[in-house]
């Protein structure tokens, strides 16, 4: 008995450890689009730049982040994790006093400096670290939960964590910024990379002195089977729609944030960016709602039932902020360190596409259990796969920001339904796992050890 209770709580510790991973995965990512405000009033190709060299990394760092956690377990990855962030970090920093009157080379009639560079190298490391510790928290919840729907239901209660960082992240760059203009600079956001730095920190100190279970450890030995994820057939369909979510889960906040923000396009003439730095707050504010819902009620309704409901949701509450005209406003609240409070008038449509985060919140989890269920020894090789595929989350909404630039911000979110029909497709048919016959828990062959 005492065995037993010292195991369970062995295992609590290790499930707040991965929770709190899970809010600083969303504190480093979240960064990137509202500093792109302020790098897009320099160069207006530059908005999404920034995230895209967040999301890229993932496509070097992803199956590398898996095999790590057979090399040297979970609580190593996750501790190399949080040093390369801080390295990251420190670089985004350094980009507000270090070359800033360095030209390197013109685009479109712009001379970039040296501490853009700087900049984009510094997102580029963060994604290296976010890679790692969503390499760690995704199958270590699933694991302690014991797959299925318990699994599901630890992963939404981490993506709860996850968008409360969501949440403060872009309010506070928002408070920080105020309205953007030609004087605004990364100067003006250093006391939150100051504070980012601080939590990595105390985050290593943290996962430093909590156990964490190390079921995937091997012996130094290289292991080979005689399959791969790659063989199962919902897998790969469920790579294909971590693609796609994490475009949706960064497009819908991020172009609606440079929307907001373009005082010509929005008619928000006061503190723009406080504005859409609110409004994108509650977007993921909606995604922590969402996701404690889901977490409650994850161990009677299945992933399927639910992808299926909130990506068909999503769908219609982004047709609506599509057709609905702009003239349709609501007066909002916002707040800048400038000016205290404030009252804006914001279109409507934005609003629905916030209301989109109720939807999105459950999808990762529900797409990751579905994905991996019935691999058996080859989860912690998927998991790597799948955060490969997370750089869908840079591909995607440069993709729409591109198309926001040419034919509209509303118009570009004609690209967001199509990739939710495909998500609704994935829980309705694509996540059936239909190679049943593939042995995935049998012992590997002697002679490939």
């Amino acid at each position: 008995m005492n065995q037993k209770t010292s195991g369970t709580k062995g295992n609590m510790v290790a499930i707040v450890a991965m929770f709190f991973l899970f809010a600083m995965i969303s504190f480093v990512t979240n960064l990137a689009a509202p500093l792109g405000t302020i790098w897009k009033n320099n160069y207006e190709w530059s908005g999404m730049l920034g995230n895209l060299m967040n999301f890229l990394a993932y496509l070097f760092m992803g199956i590398p982040a898996g095999n790590l956690l057979v090399k040297i377990g979970y609580k190593k990855t996750a501790l190399s994790a949080m040093v390369v962030g801080l390295v990251g970090l420190i670089l985004q920093w350094m980009s507000s006093f270090v070359g800033t009157d360095t030209g390197i080379f013109d685009v479109q009639g712009a001379t970039v400096t040296l501490n853009f560079i700087i900049y984009l190298l510094g997102a580029f490391v963060c994604g290296f670290s976010v890679c790692m510790l969503n390499t760690v928290v995704n199958p270590m919840l699933n694991l302690l939960g014991g797959g299925g729907n318990k699994g599901n239901q630890l992963i939404q209660i981490g993506g709860s964590c996850n968008s409360l960082a969501g949440t403060l992240t872009p309010l506070f760059v928002g408070m920080l910024i105020g309205q953007v203009t030609a004087a605004t600079s990364m100067t003006d956001v250093r006391p939150l990379l100051f504070i980012a730095m601080a939590v990595f920190a105390i985050a290593f100190v943290i996962i430093l002195r909590v156990a964490i279970p190390e079921p995937n450890l091997s012996s130094g030995k290289k292991v080979k089977y005689s399959h791969s994820p790659w063989n199962f057939r919902h897998t790969v369909l469920g790579v294909i729609g971590i693609f796609f979510y994490v475009g949706i889960e960064v497009g819908i906040p991020g172009v609606l944030i440079f929307y907001l923000s373009d005082s010509a396009a929005s008619g928000i003439t006061v503190n723009a960016s406080a504005v859409a730095g609110g409004i994108a707050a509650i977007y993921w504010l909606l995604m922590l709602v969402g996701r404690l819902v889901s977490s409650a009620i994850s161990g009677k309704v299945s992933s399927r039932v639910q992808l299926s409901f909130v990506s068909l949701v999503a769908i219609l509450l982004i047709m609506g902020a599509i057709f609905l005209p702009a003239e349709y406003r609501v007066s909002m609240p916002a707040y800048s360190v400038e000016d205290g409070f404030t009252s804006a008038s914001v279109p409507m449509s934005a609003l629905l596409l916030v209301l989109c985060g109720l939807c999105t919140s459950v999808m990762w989890g529900s797409i990751f259990n579905l994905a991996v269920e019935g691999l058996g020894k080859y989860t912690a090789q998927a998991s790597g796969i799948f955060m490969m595929m997370v750089v869908g989350g840079g591909v995607m909404p440069l993709v729409q920001n591109a198309i926001a630039n040419s034919a509209g911000y509303m118009a570009s979110y004609w690209l967001v339904v199509g990739m939710l029909a495909y998500l609704l497709f994935y829980a309705l048919t694509g996540s059936k796992n239909v190679n049943t016959d593939i042995p995935v828990d049998e012992e590997p062959d002697p002679r490939n050890l």
